[in-house]
This record gives C-alpha cells, structure tokens and sequence, in this order.
C-alpha cells in the first residue's frame, strides 16, 4: 500500500527505532512483573522502572515521586480534575476552564457538573489566548482549580501560562495543566515550578501508545484523590501492574526529544513558515492564531469557498492532514477551537490542521504546497459562490 504523506503529527507520531529498540526485551527476556519482589525477574523489571523514572525526573528537573504513571492524558486528565474535585468539594466546587480545551477536558468537566461542578468556561479572544483579567476576577473563593492547556492541539497556540500561574498562586487556587502537545516542542524548564499537576503522552513525542504521566507536585498531591484503587502500586495513587516496556520507551522517548529540542525546533519553524507562505499565496486563505505564539510545527489554516469534507476526502489519497483534534476529527460540526475564537461557522468548517514532526522535509512540504493549491482551485472551481464573491 502506497500511504499519504503524513502530515498529522500533532494526532500521533510513529515510534522511533530507538524508542523500540529499548522496549523490545522487556516484552521477550526481561518480561517480569515489577511487583514480583522474590525472584530476578521482577527485579530486573522493578529497576527498569526505577532507571526510567530516575531518567525523566531528571530530564524535566523533578522529583521522582512527582510522576505517576498512566495509560496517557486522557487518563490524567479524568484522574486530576475528578481527583481534586471529590477530594476538595467540601471547600468548593468551581473549576475554571478555557473553552478552546482539549475534548477530555471539556468532557470530564460536562461530566463533573452533574456531580455537583460548578465549570466556568473562560473565553479567548481572536488569537485563541485568554484574557488574563477575567481570568483574575472569575477566581473566588469557591474556586478549587485552574485547567489551562499549554499548547493548543488544533491552533499551536501557546498560553501565558507563567502569568496564569502567577495568578493562581496570588488566588490560593491549584493549577492544572495539559501539557500534552508542549513536551518536546517548548522548553519545560520552569513550566513545573508554575503548575501542580499536569499531564503527557508518550505517543506525541515518538513514544509507544497507552502508556503517559501525570505530573503531581508533591505538595500538591494531598488535592488528590487516588487514581485506580488495587495493589498499593505508585504509593497507592494509580494501582496496577506496571507497564514496563512502555515506561521504558517514554523514558528513552523523552529523552531524545529534549536533546534534539532547540535543533529540531529551528528546523521545523523554518518548514512551518515555507508551508505557511506558500499556502497562503492562495487568495482567501487564514491563518488562525497568527498572532499568538504557537507551536514550532503547527499551521492551522481556512480557506473561503471550499467544502472542508470534500478537501479533507480528497486530499486524503495523497496527504494525512486533519480538520482538528484526532479524537473530533470525525464530527460534522465545526471546530469548538475555532468557533471559541469568533470564526464563523462555514470557515471553520473549511479548514485544515497541519502538524509536522521529526520525519518531515523541504521536499514534503513543497509537495503539500503544490496538492493543497491543486485541490483547493478544483474545489472552487465547481462552486459558483466562488464566481459570483
């Protein structure tokens, strides 16, 4: 099978060689239980986990009992602001969130509102960034938590998160982050010293899948209830035999991510901005979140009189792009990303994320160009709207 060039690693990214290779003896030779303590094959896997951990804790300047292990931030996201809320609603029971979140957060705060949450959802403005000031005077005293996500997964778009942060802590109030699509793109020096929980996955930095961390600061984590109740594991947070090879993998995955971090971000700033120039010498072509800081690797762009459908379907035989988050991508409506934002309806719809990765090159991005430009004049060549504007 002859596959599309993919350009929609922002949804997930190919493991790498050397990830893989690092996990392979832990599913064949070294297959042991980590909580098996009276023989060397738990042994051998319990120090894995243990280098593993040592590892990350290291690369992001941690503590290691800071990380807990999940099957990805999904997970994270579910054990955080349920965690919290059940374990603190006796003191409050607001959670502010942003309404350009991530679905897992929207839907896990939709999901709290009938336990008794009260979500507010902050606005953003035509960038996609939140109004700093609201944000000050929506904290109360009711309020439990902040969940703000770093980098938006369908706009790039960065947020003052240090600022947020700054905030927060004048407020008394915790502060989440979903961190997923930052780690490896953004520096994360002081990112840790801002927040109190946060969450990754593995599989967006060429990791495995099914397997993340939430971040927990440790003074932070008496907020949190327990994740998965069953075999004392991870000093009873998330019970559950370990996922040893995954742990390993991210371990490995993480680490080439933050040593190849400022090479690998000049380099696919430089792709983004060729992509970005070249598409937008298409006439009525947007770029959304322009204005704002956005990721080093993602374009998310609008076109006027295209059908998005029928572009995502065509172009689907020669590229893999996406109108959005992998986990909507499917939906008829448009992005709540881009409407949050104030586009309208009929552009949202006409619009295309493009997220690029480790594999991408000149030669990729000069063919997109040329496909995208195509397809976009076929479909509006069959539009009369486009004739009569």
């Amino acid at each position: 099978m002859n596959y599309p060039l993919y350009l929609d690693y922002n949804a997930t990214t190919p493991c790498d060689k050397k990830v893989l290779e690092g996990m392979l003896p832990y599913f064949t030779l070294d297959f042991g239980n980590a909580s098996s303590e009276h023989h060397p094959y738990g042994w051998v896997a319990k120090e894995a986990i243990e280098d593993a951990t040592l590892h990350i804790s290291s690369l992001l300047k941690i503590d290691e009992k800071e990380i807990i292990y999940t099957s990805g931030s999904t997970e994270s996201i579910n054990a955080v602001l349920k965690g919290v809320y059940r374990k603190l609603k006796h003191k409050g029971n607001q959670i502010l969130t942003v309404k350009t979140e991530h679905k897992a957060t929207l839907d896990v705060c939709e999901y709290l509102q009938e336990e008794g949450a009260d979500i507010t959802y902050l606005d953003v403005d035509g960038n996609g960034l939140i109004d700093l000031d609201a944000l000050a005077l929506a904290i109360s005293d009711n309020t439990l938590m902040v969940s703000v996500m770093y980098a938006n997964n369908e706009t790039g778009v960065i947020q003052p998160m240090e600022a947020i942060a700054k905030i927060c802590k004048q407020k008394n109030t915790l502060l989440f982050s979903d961190a997923t699509q930052a780690i490896g793109k953004i520096p994360l020096d002081n990112f840790f010293s801002w927040v109190d929980f946060a969450c990754f996955s593995a599989h967006k930095i060429y990791g495995p899948k099914g397997i993340g961390f939430t971040f927990a600061k440790l003074e932070s984590q008496a907020s949190l209830q327990s994740f998965i109740q069953g075999g004392g594991q991870q000093r009873n947070l998330r019970g559950g035999t370990y996922n040893t090879p995954a742990i390993v993998g991210m371990a490995k995955a993480i680490n080439l991510g933050i040593y190849n971090l400022e090479a690998e971000r000049d380099r696919l700033f430089n792709l983004r901005n060729h992509l970005e120039e070249g598409l937008c010498l298409i006439e009525e072509a947007t770029i959304n979140g322009k204005k704002s800081d956005r990721l080093c690797n993602t374009l998310n762009i609008s076109f006027e009189y295209v059908d998005g459908q029928q572009l995502l379907a065509a172009l689907s035989r020669n590229l893999a792009v996406s109108n959005g988050s992998a986990c909507n991508s499917a939906a008829t409506n448009p992005s709540h990303v881009l409407t949050a934002m104030g586009i309208g309806r009929n552009l949202a719809l006409s619009t295309l994320r493009i997220s690029l990765g480790r594999y991408t090159t000149e030669k990729d991005i000069q063919q997109a160009i040329l496909i995208i430009t195509k397809e976009v004049a076929k479909q509006r060549a069959s539009n009369l709207l486009w004739d009569r504007r």
